[in-house]
């Protein structure tokens, strides 16, 4: 409203009586109310709106502007929820007046009306509920939320009934996909291999052949040594009267020096391991045969022991199992060699790291095997685990030795007592834990064209799946063209070149059958351009013409006419510009080791992964026709399946074996048995370090106590073979799978 028409509606106010702003001021005690200024009185407007309680905390000063324009409310004490008064207001103003838009009232509550004397009303209160409760919010907000997903929720009703969707879901096969990544426990970094020269394969099959029979012969003779210091030790057998204990001292003597006389090259490799930081089973067994051998020259001089033996008969024991240990090593080393080489392009089997879904998964690919010799020399599994071990064996054997002898007042004991717990720890199983299955794997993998990478490649296992290319399923030869049948006018050699070209542009595993049938045809591949591979079939331009090549319900799908009543099962179909132009029957058959395989793998925790290109090849078609455990296995989309199979890819270096034949088989022998490989070795070897471990400290109680009789030659011997008793077991099952 304009300054002059306030002036002229601020006249007249009811009951003849006036107010001013010093008026006011005055009543209320607030500034300016003794000023004794006169001013032009202002007559309230009659629109005028009644201001609500404002909390004196949130009050703000006046802007600066015309003073004869605001109203300063005042203050009263402490308590700020006083109702202020307020003019009442004149009678409404004249129609023609009301320029400008109204205001919007603000309700009111618990309005009250002033004495009809005063001229004046209460200011309303401010509407303000009682503080709500927190978990009444909370609620609220659940209701609310509840509210919106249920007006969303139908929103996508009809897309699934969509005649497109219904299409695809009917003739596209159901795929897998990938989970997002979850935040997995870091892995210790791998073992990098040692620095050993790379030699070829066949050189390194020469090189542990020689020698091998020699070998396996001092083992023979070695073991026929072990009988008569068996005689001589455990007492058992009457003993005629010129064997006296001092003559069956030195006679055990006299053939343990000739067992390490035919176990010099292992015993020396012993010797010299700690020069090279390279501690293991032989070297405690070195040690304990020269305090054995001390201690049976100098047992009459010294510690009589009441006719008790040397520990002469353990130690030849160990001796043999140590070559026979070397021997079956060597043995398995150079099969895996020799199976290699028997092919000049083999496969590649390596695990590569979150390769499908996160998981390390084993790639098999085609490349020269390089590292290979490198990782046949490294060390194996029990020798990585002796390195940690055989240090610590060997001090407690010398200090708790001096403990048990000098500590209790008797030097002389100290042979005896070096001998004992020096035996004790010496394993006999130390070169059986990793040379007996690792010959028996070797035996098994080299019939079926495998061969594993040394202990580095049994090392590199233990991903979670494995994957699976047209060729592992059904090699050449599993898939056979059962007919052809030309539609229309197209030639046959049109239908034939062009489904050929789609089918190696794809890098199908039909490759090969429809190359011979492109030869046979007198048929030549074309150029094709705007190549896609989609879910059950190709499409590419070949000459300007639009050239579809795929299974019945990709055709279907398409939209292509198919004849009536057609009953082919597993067919190519070919599609030229929207018509069909020809159908190639195929007779799929399954190899016999696909099955068991498939179940090997599942068995041990591999899941299959089908990275396979032949758009045939579907979790359907491989259940109801050859009944395969489709459920537990992985089917990526078509690009994800391009991707896997992709001859380019990087891969790790770490080879894990080496495989010389086509199809599932050697390839699923190779990845489990590297797997149980690893477990038995390990296995075996911890057993071996706890009986080391063991036998020492039973040792020591025994030599601490001088209990003679407790720890004879005889007792001994049996615990030693108490403890080889696993090593055997655990080997035996390494290839029964």
């Amino acid at each position: 409203m304009a300054k002059d028409q306030d002036d002229e509606l601020n006249t007249g106010v009811p009951g003849g009586e006036e107010f001013s702003l010093e008026s006011i001021l005055a009543e209320f005690g607030g500034e300016g109310g003794g000023s004794g200024k006169t001013e032009k009185k202002k007559k309230v407007t009659e629109d005028t709106i009644p201001f609500p309680m404002i909390p004196k905390s949130q009050r703000t000063a006046p802007p600066t502007g015309k003073p004869g324009r605001l109203l300063t409310f005042p203050e009263r004490g402490a308590d700020d929820t006083e109702p202020v008064r307020e003019i009442v207001p004149p009678p409404a103003p004249p129609p023609e007046q009301e320029e400008d838009p109204p205001q919007q009232e603000r309700p009111t509550r618990g309005k009250r009306e002033a004495p009809a004397e005063k001229k004046v009303l209460d200011f309303p209160e401010e509407a303000a509920g009682p503080a709500e409760n927190p978990l009444t919010q909370r609620i609220n907000r659940l209701l609310q939320k509840a509210d919106d997903y249920a007006e969303h929720m139908f929103e996508e009703e009809d897309v699934e009934n969509d005649r497109e969707v219904r299409r695809a879901e009917e003739f596209i096969p159901g795929t897998d996909e990938e989970q997002p990544h979850k935040q997995r426990r870091e892995r210790k970094p791998r073992r990098v291999p040692p620095p050993a020269p790379d030699l070829p394969p066949a050189d390194l099959a020469r090189r542990y052949g020689k020698g091998l029979k020699s070998l396996r012969l001092r083992a023979a003779f070695t073991f026929i040594l072990f009988l008569p210091a068996l005689y001589l030790s455990v007492s058992v057998f009457p003993y005629p009267d010129v064997l006296t204990p001092q003559l069956r001292v030195l006679a055990l003597a006299g053939i343990q020096v000739v067992a390490m006389l035919l176990g010099i090259d292992v015993l020396l490799r012993g010797l010299l391991g700690p020069l090279r930081l390279e501690f293991g089973m032989d070297t405690v067994l070195v040690f304990a045969s020269a305090a054995t051998l001390a201690d049976a020259l100098t047992m009459y001089q010294l510690d009589p022991r009441a006719g008790q033996m040397p520990y002469c008969a353990a130690i030849v024991l160990g001796i043999c199992l140590l070559l026979r240990g070397t021997c079956q090593k060597r043995r398995g080393l150079r099969l895996a060699c020799k199976t290699a080489v028997a092919a000049s392009s083999p496969y590649l089997v390596t695990l590569d790291e979150g390769k499908w879904n996160g998981w390390d998964t084993y790639v098999k690919w085609s490349g020269e095997p390089a590292g290979f010799g490198r990782q046949m020399q490294a060390a194996d599994g029990a020798q990585r685990i002796f390195r940690r071990i055989c240090p610590l064996l060997l001090i407690a054997s010398v200090l708790l030795s001096v403990v048990a002898s000098v500590g209790r007042g008797a030097p002389e004991r100290l042979l005896w007592c070096l001998s004992a717990t020096l035996t004790a720890s010496a394993s006999l199983s130390g070169a059986l834990c990793f040379g007996q299955p690792w010959l028996a794997l070797s035996q098994r993998l080299s019939k079926s064209g495998a061969a594993i990478a040394g202990w580095d490649g049994v090392t590199a296992t233990g991903g979670s799946g494995i994957l699976l290319t047209d060729p592992d399923l059904f090699p050449p030869g599993c898939v056979a063209l059962n007919g052809i049948k030309i539609f229309g006018d197209f030639p046959a050699e049109k239908v034939v070149a062009d489904t050929a070209t789609l089918i190696r542009e794809s890098g199908c595993g039909l490759d090969k059958l429809f190359h011979d049938l492109l030869r046979a045809q007198g048929a030549i591949y074309r150029r094709v351009s705007n190549f896609y591979t989609y879910e059950g079939g190709l499409t590419g331009v070949i000459r300007n013409e639009q050239v579809l090549v795929g299974s019945a319900d990709f055709m279907r799908l398409m939209e292509i006419a198919l004849p009536p009543g057609l009953r082919v099962k597993n067919a190519v179909f070919c599609a030229i510009d929207g018509e069909l132009a020809g159908i190639f029957a195929l007779n799929y058959t399954l190899h016999g080791t696909v099955d068991p395989a498939l179940t090997s793998l599942i068995r041990n925790r591999v899941t299959p992964v089908m990275a396979t290109r032949d758009f045939n090849l579907t979790p359907a078609m491989l259940q109801q026709r050859f009944k395969l455990p489709v459920d537990r296995m992985e089917y990526p989309p078509a690009e994800r399946r391009t991707e896997l199979s992709d001859e380019d890819q990087l891969h790790s270096d770490i080879l894990t074996a080496v495989l010389c034949r086509e199809g599932i088989g050697p390839y699923s022998e190779a990845v489990v048995g590297a797997a149980r490989l690893r477990r038995a070795v390990r296995t075996s070897a911890v057993l071996a370090s706890l009986g080391a471990v063991v036998g020492v400290v039973l040792a020591f109680y025994l030599t601490f106590m001088g209990a003679y009789a407790s720890l004879s030659a005889a007792n001994l011997l049996v615990f030693l073979i108490m403890w080889l008793v696993p090593t055997p077991l655990i080997s035996g099952m390494v290839n029964k799978y």
